[in-house]
């Protein structure tokens, strides 16, 4: 089976950090109701996301962010996939990045009940592989929230 090319990133991604990515971005959206990322640099040393929020997230949220992450991490639970088609995937998921060409069977990452989204990148095979979760630094400007993180392993 082809795998589909889902993922914006062109380069071999760091699996843990990655996957952390995934459990901040899931998180963030639920919370916030503004989706995932619309920005994104995933580095092994340390990772940015920026989101569209109307005013700046508080030193307490940013700390529940933090410790909702490092619960699931913690928690050991399975970073599982699922294949289906594309016309499955829009009843579910935002298909707005998905590259112009991807085949009709897209890749959905599961890490337990924490988050579900379409990626065709590197994972952990379990939450307990990515290390401590922290929040770096974070600044808002002009509706933009950038969140900067590490993992300590």
């Amino acid at each position: 089976m082809e795998t589909p090319a889902i993922n914006q990133h062109n380069k071999e991604e760091y699996p843990p950090m990655h996957s952390a990515e995934h459990l901040l971005n899931g998180e963030m959206a639920r919370r916030y109701g503004c989706g995932r990322a619309f920005s994104a640099h995933i580095e092994r040393k340390k990772s940015k996301l920026d989101y569209h929020l109307s005013k700046p997230l508080t030193d307490e949220e940013l700390r529940s962010l933090e410790s909702y992450v490092n619960n699931a991490v913690n928690a050991d639970v399975e970073v599982t996939e699922e294949y289906i088609t594309q016309s499955q995937a829009m009843k579910r998921f935002d298909m707005s990045r998905l590259p112009e060409g991807a085949s009709d069977t897209v890749r959905v990452v599961h890490i337990g009940q924490y988050d579900q989204c379409l990626c065709a990148g590197s994972h952990v095979n379990h939450t307990s592989e990515i290390g401590n979760f922290r929040i770096t630094s974070s600044r808002w400007q002009d509706g933009v929230q950038r969140i900067v993180f590490k993992l300590d392993r």
